[in-house]
């Protein structure tokens, strides 16, 4: 069920109840579209590195943009699939930014490891992230709680290279799913111990789920130094490293 709160966004930035209730609505809204969504599952284009785009993925940003839009006055939106150069990079006021499907590859082959990717900001502050899999029914957003798993699995991100290798090489389980929300929220879960992307993602693949592994008292790295809920801008890649710290979890 939505939640419900009699702040607006405004001015001022909302409260919690809010921003959650935004986010519920986002989940609601996808749900009610998931029957066009899948249906456009399999309409594919190669983007100019060879990675697939759906018109599903084009779909879906169209329609969180337009939720956004008459919800929040004079939002910025950063979507993965119409980023572009014009696309202010830093913003006084909201700043919202999506990825419609992340881990298209695993969408496009009819795998159920995709997922939604959001987070909203106002003047670099960050009030609330959410991670949703619409086709496991799984979600993590900013204000839930947690009772964490303990995993001894280390995941990697889909884009191979030398450390990964080497990383596997060190670790007793390793996984690689392709798919970055699906790899997050399973290590602020604690369903996977550690999570390492040495190669990078954008902003919009990993700021929501960095956000909500702070929230939950992992310890991460962003390009080799300690992160601490600072503003990813859009449009570049970070290297990420994330461990859960079962000691320290909020649940």
């Amino acid at each position: 069920m939505t939640e419900m709160s009699t702040t607006s966004f405004g001015d001022a930035p909302p409260d919690l109840a809010a921003t959650r209730a935004l986010m519920h609505g986002l989940i609601d809204l996808i749900a009610a579209n998931m029957e066009h969504i899948l249906a456009k599952r399999y309409d594919i284009t190669l983007k100019p590195d060879n990675s697939p785009v759906t018109a599903a993925d084009v779909f879906l940003e169209d329609l969180i943009q337009k939720y956004l839009v008459d919800r929040i006055p004079g939002v910025t939106f950063a979507g993965e699939e119409t980023f572009s150069a014009d696309t202010p990079l830093a913003s006084e006021g909201y700043y919202a930014i999506l990825d419609p499907i992340d881990g298209t590859e695993n969408f496009c082959s009819g795998l159920k490891e995709w997922g939604v990717s959001f987070t909203l900001w106002h003047g670099g502050t960050h009030l609330g992230s959410m991670l949703l899999m619409p086709e496991l029914g799984e979600h993590l957003m900013t204000g839930d709680s947690l009772l964490p798993i303990r995993s001894r699995i280390r995941g990697f991100s889909s884009s191979m290279c030398d450390e990964i290798f080497e990383g596997m090489g060190s670790s007793q389980e390793n996984r690689v799913t392709g798919c970055a929300v699906y790899n997050l929220y399973n290590v602020v879960r604690g369903a996977f111990a550690r999570f390492t992307n040495p190669k990078g993602a954008y902003s919009w693949d990993l700021l929501p789920g960095l956000m909500l592994a702070l929230e939950h008292n992992c310890e991460i790295e962003v390009e080799g130094k300690s992160y601490h809920g600072e503003f990813l801008e859009p449009g570049k890649k970070y290297r990420v490293d994330i461990q859960h710290r079962y000691d320290l979890h909020s649940g």
